[in-house]
């Protein structure tokens, strides 16, 4: 059982590496001083047409934060509008202009040679065991805070043990 933990944790600690290591990578890409992200959300509005920022958040895994500021800078470049619909002034949408599809044409495929440079040197096997993998952590994650609050008030609920001095920390692993 131990080992089974040990290795849990490992692979704990990988993942958030690697997540950290992709959102690093990620945010050093720069598209005619546009970050990548919002290089998405102009391949999302020229596929799918004018979108709700909130969608567009959603979408692309967002903050609401990070939606604005990147819709400022693809406005400010002149790349996209906001716009606001009569008879909803609540929502704002943003669409492509004319220089946003021309910018995205100057980088056809880029997307898909993006992902074959992350994802490339695997089978196809090893894909599908990835995907799998994924949507069950994924699924794991539905819940993950509020099943770990239960957990931090189980811990409160019980009687405080003697202060006793802490075991060795396992690895490099940050244990919970």
């Amino acid at each position: 059982m131990t080992d089974l933990i040990s290795q849990m944790e490992e692979n704990d600690w990988l993942f958030r590496r690697m997540v950290r290591r992709f959102v690093k990578e990620r945010d050093k890409i720069s598209i005619e001083d546009i970050a990548l992200p919002g290089f998405l959300i102009l391949r999302t509005i020229q596929q799918s047409g004018l979108q709700k920022l909130g969608d567009l958040a959603e979408q692309l895994d967002l903050t609401s934060g990070a939606i604005t500021a990147l819709c400022d800078k693809l406005e400010a470049k002149g790349f996209a509008e906001r716009r606001r619909m009569q008879g909803d002034r609540r929502n704002v949408w943003l669409d492509i202009t004319e220089e946003g599809r021309q910018v995205l044409e100057r980088y056809p495929n880029l997307g898909q040679r993006g992902v074959k440079l992350l994802f490339g040197g695997f089978t196809e096997d090893e894909l599908a065991c990835q995907k799998e993998i994924f949507e069950k952590i994924y699924a794991n994650l539905e819940s993950f805070s509020e099943d770990y609050m239960a957990l931090i008030k189980e811990y409160e609920q019980q009687e405080k043990p003697a202060v006793r001095k802490p075991a060795a920390p396992n690895k490099n692993f940050l244990n919970y």
